[in-house]
C-alpha cells in the first residue's frame, strides 16, 4: 500500500492522537463542535463522520473527541453479560456505551497504543463511576488479550491507521470465542489512490492514506476466517473536502462491517 516504514506511520499516529488526548480536542476543534473526525489538517470542518446525536444522553462529553466514523455499538446488539473488546478505544466513548449495554455482569476492555489516551480514558471511567470497564495499553496487531476471551470486538475508525491490517484481523479472530462477532466502523476507498497521498503522513493520521479499497478490505476479513461478513451501513463522502485536495478523484466512504467467528 505504501513504502513508508510502519514505525514511521505508527509514530505519526501516536503523536497526533496523543496531542488530541492532552488537549481534549477533536481533529479540528473542541469536543462540543461537530467537526470532521478524519482527514487532512486543512480539510473542511463541517463534515460529521460519526453522529452520536441520538445517544447524547448516554455519552460522557469528555469521552467524545470526535474521532469516529460510525457508531458500532448501535449495530452490535450487545447483550447483558457479554465481554466486549474495543480496538483503539481512545478516550472511551464506545467502551462506555458498550458498558451500559452489557450491564454490571458484563465487562468491556479498551485497548489503545497511545499512553495519553489510556490516561484520559481511565480518568473518564473514574469520573463517570464505571466499574465494568478497563483500559489496556497495547497495539491492536498484538492485543494484550487472551485467546477466545471476548464475545464481541468493536472498533471505530482505527484499523485504517494500522499498516498491517491482516495481522489485526488475525488478532480479532484469536481473541473472539467461537460464535463471537465483530462490528467495525472504518474508512475505505473506491478506485486508485495516488501514491503521493499514500505517502502523506498527515493523511495516514487523518484516516485517509491507510484506507483500503472496499472490496479488498472485505476480502481480507474473509481470508482471516470470518463468516457472514457484510456491510451493515455505508456513507460516501466528498473526497476533496475530507482530504483538503480539490484534485482528489478517488472515492471515500465509511463502512460498518459485521462478521462472526465460526
Amino acid at each position: 500500500m505504501t513504502d513508508l516504514p510502519p514505525e514511521t506511520i505508527k509514530q505519526q499516529v501516536r503523536e497526533r492522537y496523543g496531542a488530541i488526548a492532552r488537549t481534549g480536542s477533536g481533529c479540528c476543534g473542541p469536543t462540543d463542535t461537530a467537526d470532521v473526525c478524519c482527514g487532512a489538517p486543512d480539510a473542511v470542518a463541517d463534515i460529521v463522520l460519526a453522529d452520536y446525536t441520538d445517544l447524547r444522553e448516554q455519552v460522557l462529553p469528555e469521552a467524545d473527541l470526535g474521532l469516529g466514523c460510525g457508531t458500532p455499538t448501535v449495530v452490535a446488539a450487545l447483550q447483558p453479560g457479554e465481554t466486549v473488546l474495543d480496538l483503539g478505544s481512545g478516550a472511551g466513548i464506545d467502551v462506555f456505551l458498550a458498558a451500559q449495554a452489557v450491564g454490571p455482569e458484563g465487562h468491556v476492555i479498551g485497548v489503545d497504543m497511545t499512553p495519553d489516551m489510556i490516561a484520559r480514558a481511565r480518568a473518564n471511567a473514574a469520573k463517570a463511576g464505571y466499574t465494568n470497564v478497563e483500559f489496556r495499553l497495547g497495539e491492536i496487531e498484538a492485543l494484550p488479550v487472551a485467546d477466545a476471551a471476548v464475545d464481541v470486538v468493536l472498533s471505530n475508525c482505527v484499523i485504517n491507521l494500522v499498516p498491517d491490517k491482516a495481522r489485526v484481523f488475525a488478532e480479532i479472530y484469536r481473541v473472539l470465542r467461537p460464535g463471537g462477532r465483530f462490528v467495525i466502523a472504518d474508512m475505505v476507498t473506491y478506485g486508485p489512490v495516488p501514491a503521493a497521498l499514500r505517502r502523506d503522513l498527515d493523511l495516514w493520521a487523518g484516516c485517509i492514506a491507510g484506507a483500503m479499497d472496499r472490496e479488498a478490505y472485505l476480502d481480507l476479513i474473509r481470508a482471516a476466517g470470518f463468516a457472514d461478513v457484510h456491510v451493515a451501513t455505508e456513507t460516501v463522502y466528498d473526497t476533496s473536502a475530507v482530504t483538503g485536495r480539490p484534485e482528489a478523484d478517488f472515492g471515500l466512504a465509511s463502512v460498518t462491517v459485521v462478521g462472526r467467528k465460526p
